[in-house]
């Protein structure tokens, strides 16, 4: 039996956008007369029908966007998602938004229902697991049919598509050059983002800066948590047994949680020990001693991203763009878990 011919279909025969395909059909003004009827009497022709449940999740003059995200709690990724959705609905498009839960099957099984011709393109962060066992065969289905896709923040170079990602190994060399110029020399490194890229940029961040210091890397002082659970006893074993004035956590988890710990057993923040933790989140911003932070520009990320996915999607074939990445700078926010 035949497959039913797609807006992708047309726009890739006539050499026009999936988004001017769209409107044309809806009879949108911005699309001329001439090229109306072109996409128009093409569709006829070839018995094209809208997808139902495309109609049923959006109005007909607003294409939509999927977004996948891995973690909806994670103060970055809600900052990314209100960036994405005001950036969206300024250009006319709406979002279906999806969260993986840091699940690969997870994943997989969200991309197979979006890629039924519901959304016009595709922003993702990757789930923990998919970085972890490096599957992202389920998102080349998408560049096979067409669609764009824009990676952020945890990305995979196994894909080939505009990404946008955070400065993460200049940001934990900024923030571990910050310890050291208040006179920290013993900087403890918390990650519970082994698994990520991510972390591992940071990890190299931290470490290059001790080097350009000229501060033997201890090894003892990183702490690579893949257990929650276990967080409380290896903060308690690296503060018993070493000799530590500074902690840069890598996440949000690993620096308030830190913090906590540090003060329980009588260690003063941060005369003591002076803490910065990725993530300006909120919670940060109400303990006490209220932490420093790295802020990453989660909803300047989801605006940006939004961009380059819908121009990728409103180019004409015939002027088709590089991919390219979007490196974001962070900064360093300053609170009064840190020395002056």
């Amino acid at each position: 039996m035949k497959s039913k011919i797609t807006l992708r279909d047309i726009a890739k025969h006539l050499k026009v956008s999936v988004g001017t395909v769209s409107k044309a059909l809806n009879g949108n003004h911005e699309i001329s007369e001439k090229t109306r009827k072109r996409i128009v009497n093409y569709a006829k022709k070839h018995r094209y029908v809208p997808n139902i449940n495309a109609v049923n999740l959006r109005k007909e003059s607003a294409p939509a966007i999927g977004l996948i995200i891995p973690n909806i709690l994670n103060y970055f990724f809600a900052q990314v998602f209100s960036g994405v959705e005001m950036a969206a609905n300024e250009r006319g498009y709406n979002i279906i938004s999806c969260i993986s839960n840091e699940s690969l099957e997870k994943e997989i099984a969200t991309t197979n229902t979006l890629k039924n011709g519901l959304i016009s393109g595709l922003l993702v962060s990757l789930s923990e697991e998919t970085e972890k066992q490096k599957q992202t065969s389920h998102f080349k289905k998408f560049i096979d049919m067409g669609t764009p896709i824009v990676m952020f923040d945890r990305v995979s170079t196994a894909i080939q598509c505009d990404k946008v990602i955070v400065d993460d190994f200049g940001a934990s060399y900024d923030a571990t050059e910050y310890l050291i110029k208040s006179g920290c020399r013993k900087v403890a490194a918390v990650s519970i983002l082994d698994n990520l890229e991510i972390g591992k940029l940071r990890l190299a961040g931290y470490k290059k800066c001790l080097e350009d210091y000229n501060i033997i890397i201890d090894e003892k002082l990183i702490v690579r948590n893949f257990d929650k659970t276990l967080f409380t006893t290896e903060i308690k074993s690296l503060l018993h047994n070493h000799k530590v004035d500074a902690i840069l956590g890598f996440e949000e988890f690993a620096a308030v949680n830190s913090m906590v710990i540090a003060k329980d057993l009588g260690f003063k923040i941060p005369e003591d020990i002076s803490i910065i933790g990725f993530t300006n989140g909120m919670l940060p911003q109400y303990v006490t001693p209220t932490i420093t932070s790295v802020s990453q520009h989660g909803k300047y990320i989801g605006q940006k991203a939004v961009q380059m996915l819908i121009n990728r999607i409103e180019e004409e074939h015939t002027n088709i763009a590089p991919f390219s990445t979007e490196i974001i700078k962070t900064s360093l926010i300053i609170r009064d878990s840190t020395k002056n």
